[in-house]
């Protein structure tokens, strides 16, 4: 199935309301999308509207525009989380027990509809927005949209993968501890959380009412900037809804975690995308690594600490009348909060208080930061298997933002082998929002990144890339090894100028040692690529002393690759100088 690509809200509210095209025409395009994926995955969305309605939606814009209104989105599709009010839709925030029909719309949906956009239904998410991982609802899982063995993010997961899809041109998810950044960030989109206040708040389901935001996802900064410019502004009806302020910032110093702050949770491609992207930043702004300690204590506040308990709060009638109608994870991280007194209340606003004026005092020395969004991705069976603790890997670089006051653009950054989407956030002080969306969009344009890897439309089996440098090289001894296991040959490479190679001692065949050394220097290599399955095979019979690792090519990418114990090294003869396996067979 062809994909159809991601769509503008730019340039369709353009094309609609320039006569180009018609808000219809763009129905009918949007209702061929739906039909095109609900069959890869339908449980992005938990409502939607029905074909006949989203008609009368898009003639009714046809109208206004016929009539002479200018509308800044006209005929955009775009889609909501189902934790924000939309009049004819239920309100669910992922628990069926706790469902109502609102009789009022968020006030931030009203803006853009009122803008001309069209709303094509409510997205699945985390329950009661609680997770970073799309994993936990009763009405399925959604998934990466590049890869459907990996998880689409949360808690903003149906909104993501919607956009993702090409399905809407944007889609509003919320945000408390990175759930409009993550999803961003694994699906190749930008993900915009506005300063807190900025966006309205009315109508949302509350997570934590003190720090949620309404954020956006769209496939450009352009398109983030052209729906913050609708929705933003203030809204006398939200306590925690703010007057709009525009604090300037020059992206000169960017403030980026001390390196050996940096974690990576074994993930050595985002450690690489992430210095790709610093080598990019660095060549018009000065990188300044900051301690980030103050920051990642803030962050464990938000789980760790009292703030546990206004999740609570948010969920105490229904806790009280049926816990068990929620999810058991969401219920095991809100729970706790019941037990937390006023006393370490005050104690963790007393701690963020200071905190926060650290946080202040760091603008001094940088104009804002560049972290990675989050330092990996995992399985979706991997999130089902261990569902806290990988949850709380995916918020080591997100929890703090908000609860520091600060607004973040979450920006791609690259892709994996596998797919998945490596992302960087710009972070910047309360009300720097439209100074971070420059920042980002100079950024994009400088780093000129490939397009994403097509969607995974038919979750293919995963693959994994295998750097043979001896007896598995075609036309060798081993290659069949390869071959009886339907293995693609990828290319030639070279490894990263840190291995040595060894003949090794009476090995039938003869067989390299490849050994990691700081004086090492390039070694010739065949890439390969199997699917998990033949993979796993391909380890089990590699004979010791040899062993299956991970090998850094000369572009810093790594793969699994042939390595060696060190007893390998007995009365072997180092070839590291001819530069390859060949050469040393061609030698005689």
């Amino acid at each position: 199935m062809t994909d159809l690509g991601r769509r503008s809200a730019s340039a369709i509210a353009a094309a609609v309301g320039n006569g180009i095209s018609s808000a219809l025409a763009v129905a009918e395009d949007t209702l061929a999308r739906l039909a095109a994926y609900d069959g890869v995955q339908p449980q992005i969305w938990i409502s939607r509207i029905d074909p006949d309605g989203l008609r009368a939606a898009a003639r009714a814009v046809d109208a206004r525009i016929a009539a002479g209104e200018r509308l800044p989105l006209a005929g955009v599709p775009f889609a909501v989380k189902d934790n924000i009010d939309v009049a004819g839709f239920e309100t669910t925030a992922a628990c069926p027990a706790f469902a109502y029909r609102p009789d009022a719309t968020a006030s931030v949906v009203e803006r853009l509809l009122a803008a001309g956009a069209i709303c094509v239904g409510k997205t699945n998410l985390d329950q009661f927005a609680t997770g970073l991982v799309g994993t936990r609802s009763p009405y399925g899982v959604p998934r990466n949209a590049y890869n459907l063995a990996y998880v689409s993010g949360g808690s903003s997961s149906g909104s993501a993968v919607a956009v993702a899809a090409g399905l809407v041109a944007f889609a509003l998810g919320t945000d408390t501890a990175g759930s409009g950044r993550v999803p961003a960030a694994f699906n190749h989109l930008v993900g915009f959380k506005p300063s807190k206040g900025r966006w309205s708040t009315r109508g949302l389901v509350p997570a934590c009412r003190s720090l949620d935001c309404i954020t956006v996802f769209t496939d450009a900064v352009h398109d983030a900037r052209l729906v913050d410019s609708i929705a933003a502004g203030f809204d006398p009806a939200d306590a925690f809804s703010k007057p709009l302020a525009d604090l300037p910032v020059r992206p000169h110093r960017i403030g980026v975690p001390r390196r050996d702050q940096r974690v990576w949770f074994g993930d050595h491609q985002a450690e690489y995308l992430y210095d790709r992207t610093l080598d990019g930043l660095s060549a018009t702004a000065s990188l300044v690594q900051i301690d980030i300690a103050p920051l990642l204590e803030a962050a464990r506040l938000l789980y760790g600490g009292p703030w546990v308990a206004e999740r609570t709060a948010a969920l105490a009638p229904l806790l009280a009348a049926d816990s068990d109608a929620i999810d058991a994870t969401v219920r095991s991280v809100v729970e706790p909060g019941a037990d937390m007194s006023a006393v370490e209340l005050w104690n963790g606003i007393y701690r963020l208080a200071e905190l926060k004026r650290h946080a202040d005092g760091m603008w001094d020395a940088v104009d804002l930061l560049a972290f990675p969004t989050t330092g990996t991705t995992y399985r979706v069976a991997e999130l089902l298997a261990a569902p806290i603790a990988l949850n709380s890997n995916l918020g080591f670089y997100t929890n703090f933002v908000n609860l520091l006051d600060m607004a973040a653009v979450a920006v791609p950054a690259g892709a994996r082998a596998n797919g998945t989407g490596f992302g960087v956030t710009l972070i910047g002080p309360a009300d720097s929002d439209l100074g971070l969306l420059a920042a980002a969009e100079r950024h994009l344009e400088a780093a000129d990144l490939p397009q994403p890897p097509p969607l995974d439309r038919e979750g293919t089996m995963e693959r994994v890339k295998l750097a043979v440098v001896g007896a598995h090289l075609k036309d060798m001894p081993l290659h069949w090894q390869l071959t009886s296991r339907d293995a693609t040959f990828v290319g030639a490479f070279e490894t990263a100028p840190t291995y040595r190679l060894y003949a090794m001692a009476d090995s039938v065949p003869p067989k390299p040692a490849l050994v990691h050394s700081d004086d090492g220097a390039p070694i010739k290599v065949e890439v390969y690529e199997l699917d998990v399955a033949a993979f796993g095979s391909f380890v089990v019979e590699v004979p010791a002393p040899l062993a299956i690792g991970t090998v850094t090519l000369g572009d810093g990418t790594s793969v699994k690759g042939f390595v060696a114990e060190p007893r390998a090294l007995t009365g072997a003869e180092d070839i590291t100088a001819l530069g390859g396996w060949r050469a040393y067979i061609a030698r005689g």
